[in-house]
């Protein structure tokens, strides 16, 4: 049997063993200023008319013979080769389709977020935190009809509070094809678009109307640092012009009265070591140029992966006993940041970022919580995720069963 074919019976399988509401102690103290509460949400692509959703149709296909939707701009027709994402016209190549919990928890909610991760990325960042994913074309090619029947799996059976498109920049047209043929099935969750900031201004005016949360990285300032650890020149001016057409489109972070996010903008930042100036200046321009009233979600969770920490090739012959050559040897690739942050440097970007007037933080701290979980009927102690701005609660991560994913 398929193995996306499997996950609808794992979770059709699993659906029976609910949380069990009598040990779990799960109370929610709801404190969300009354301008970014909503009172009911009707997901943006349900109110696009016939007429506009043919004309991004039509766009999309257009966008695809001569592919510019990101600032690679490799203007490939891609129904006949590929750019640098290595993704054709017809498919995009997914590798995993589950209901996620490890995002913030007014994105997964009591039931996970619908998170499809995409395979293939627009960026080389060295230290990628999902470098299985971002640097492989591992997965399965699905055509944006079958990206639709999956999206209402997940709501139908799934039970998700969203749709999460990750690491989506590459595969823009073919999201937006799949997003219309869902409406036209039945979805009615919000669409989140899980992005990089990479994006070209071309991508995120085909996605107007049709995504309800932007969920956007802003990575680093600095032109030399995004070349070095980005492999990217021109990362920093396109992430700015990319996050203020998001919060033109969507706004600040909205929520019903749940406290789940429905409509607006997250911005997440992860603090690297060492450059905790470059979060600083984020910090400033995002108070200055996007708004006050930003919903920001600092990340401390940084560790050393993909190409970081990696011994360095010696291109040079080394003769045994010569000391110079025998250190080379044991040089790791950017071991600038082979090391975790600290807390002064974590610190140092949270003052930043009040100080420049930002006040909507995605708080995350570890606690001991009891849960009664899915899979199993006896209580266990597992570290919970609380959220602090707007609302608590506790949330718990999915079992490794429920993934779908190319192994």
């Amino acid at each position: 049997m398929h193995i996306l074919t499997q996950y609808s019976h794992r979770i059709l399988s699993t659906s029976h063993h609910h949380i069990s509401p009598g040990p779990l102690i799960l109370k929610r103290y709801i404190g969300i200023p009354p301008a970014f509460l909503l009172d009911d949400y009707t997901p943006r692509y349900h109110l696009i008319s016939s007429v506009d959703a043919s004309k991004k149709r039509s766009l999309a296909y257009a966008h695809l013979r001569e592919c510019n939707l990101c600032p690679r701009k490799c203007g490939v027709n891609r129904y006949e080769t590929t750019g640098m994402c290595l993704i054709g016209a017809e498919t995009a190549k997914v590798n995993v389709i589950a209901p996620h919990r490890g995002e913030e928890p007014c994105i997964q909610g009591f039931h996970g977020s619908g998170s499809v991760f995409f395979s293939g990325c627009n960026l080389r960042c060295v230290f990628c935190q999902n470098h299985d994913i971002a640097h492989q074309r591992k997965g399965f090619d699905l055509t944006p009809e079958e990206l639709a029947e999956w999206y209402i799996k997940l709501q139908q059976i799934g039970n998700v509070h969203n749709i999460n498109l990750v690491t989506p920049e590459h595969v823009v047209p073919q999201v937006v094809l799949s997003i219309l043929a869902a409406r036209d099935m039945g979805l009615r969750i919000p669409i989140i678009y899980n992005t990089s900031s990479f994006d070209s201004l071309d991508s995120l005016k085909l996605l107007d109307g049709l995504v309800d949360i932007y969920l956007p990285d802003f990575k680093v300032w600095r032109n030399e640092t995004s070349k070095r650890l980005l492999k990217a020149d021109n990362y920093t001016a396109t992430a700015m012009e990319s996050i203020k057409e998001m919060h033109r489109q969507v706004g600040d972070l909205s929520f019903t009265s749940d406290g789940i996010a429905k409509k607006g903008v997250l911005l997440r930042h992860l603090v690297m070591p060492g450059k905790e100036d470059e979060g600083r200046e984020i910090m400033r321009w995002l108070a200055e140029n996007v708004s006050r009233d930003l919903y920001v979600h600092i990340m401390e969770q940084y560790h050393p992966d993909a190409h970081v920490g990696k011994k360095r090739r010696v291109t040079r012959r080394v003769r045994l006993g010569d000391e110079e050559g025998a250190a080379a040897k044991e040089e790791v690739r950017y071991s600038d940041i082979n090391r975790a942050i600290r807390d002064d440097e974590l610190s140092t970007v949270k003052d930043a970022a009040v100080q420049a007037g930002l006040w909507r933080f995605c708080e995350v701290y570890e606690q001991n919580m009891v849960y009664s979980c899915m899979e199993m009927d006896t209580q266990v102690i597992l570290i919970g995720k609380n959220h602090i701005e707007s609302y608590s609660r506790a949330s718990s991560r999915i079992s490794s069963d429920m993934l779908v994913r190319d192994a």
